[in-house]
């Protein structure tokens, strides 16, 4: 069965979609069968990993209001090993169209069911909201990676994630953990970044993450050419960073191959 991790954090512009994408590929560079599922009705995932959205007729809305099957709605990425079940704008819509259905928290679980023995890894961007379709994201993952950026506002609304979480664990999903919370947007030159940094080891200790995601222009250039960093330059500072996040994860969970050690550019 596959380990399921959510990307959240329902303030946006602090690299959620960017980690999703990029974990995701990393993990399939590595060699691990690994399913994108894009939650977001942005669907900056699908195009990050280079589908037109022109081209989409069958997503995540489909599965989750229309009950289309979700094999039959995964996309094979041009990545060997990465998959991705596409978003669509009309996801927006989901929630209120949910909002009778019974269990309405545990649709996307048994979407993810259905598949997940086909994975290694499956990755769920959420949306930059804490609306039901996380909820359901939440309630489907193992584990929840927070992206947090190095900013003076970085500790807010990070505890409303938290609280969120908890509640996801005592109402529905007793087994969620924080994978980690992912420090981005870094710049080593910034006292602030600094500042932010040891503020949240402090406060979070062991739960933040060792691998650091450094501010990168091939890192922010690479969604618009449709491809995850490690595809546009697997020799940048975005690439070195996220492939050691995987290598990170893979440890913690006790799912490192033999050799493993030597594909990862330390």
């Amino acid at each position: 069965m596959a380990r399921i991790i959510g990307v959240a954090n329902q303030k946006g512009g602090v690299g959620k979609t960017t980690t999703a994408i990029n974990l995701a590929a990393s993990l399939a560079i590595l060699e691990y069968k690994t399913l994108l599922v894009d939650a977001d009705p942005q669907a900056n995932s699908t195009t990050g990993v280079g589908f037109d959205l022109q081209n989409i007729t069958k997503s995540l809305y489909d599965c989750m209001v229309n009950e289309a099957e979700a094999k039959d709605v995964v996309l094979k990425t041009s990545i060997p090993h990465l998959d991705l079940i596409p978003s669509h704008i009309d996801l927006v819509g989901a929630e209120i169209e949910m909002i009778n259905y019974p269990n309405r928290e545990l649709v996307l679980k048994k979407i993810l069911e259905s598949i997940s023995s086909e994975y290694d890894f499956i990755i769920i961007d959420c949306s930059p909201s804490l609306g039901l379709i996380t909820v359901n994201a939440l309630t489907a993952s193992d584990s929840v990676v927070i992206p947090v950026q190095t900013e003076f506002f970085a500790l807010e609304g990070l505890g409303k994630l938290l609280n969120t979480v908890k509640i996801v664990q005592n109402r529905l999903n007793p087994e969620l953990k924080i994978e980690g919370i992912l420090m981005t947007m870094y710049d080593g030159r910034l006292r602030l970044c600094n500042q932010v940094v040891s503020e949240v080891r402090r406060h979070f200790e062991d739960m933040v993450f060792s691998s650091i995601i450094h501010r990168n222009t091939r890192l922010s250039e690479a969604p618009s050419f449709g491809k995850p960093v490690i595809l546009y330059d697997a020799e940048s500072k975005g690439a070195v960073n996220y492939l050691n996040l995987a290598k990170e994860i893979l440890q913690k969970n006790n799912m490192t191959k033999i050799n493993q050690e030597d594909k990862v550019i330390g």
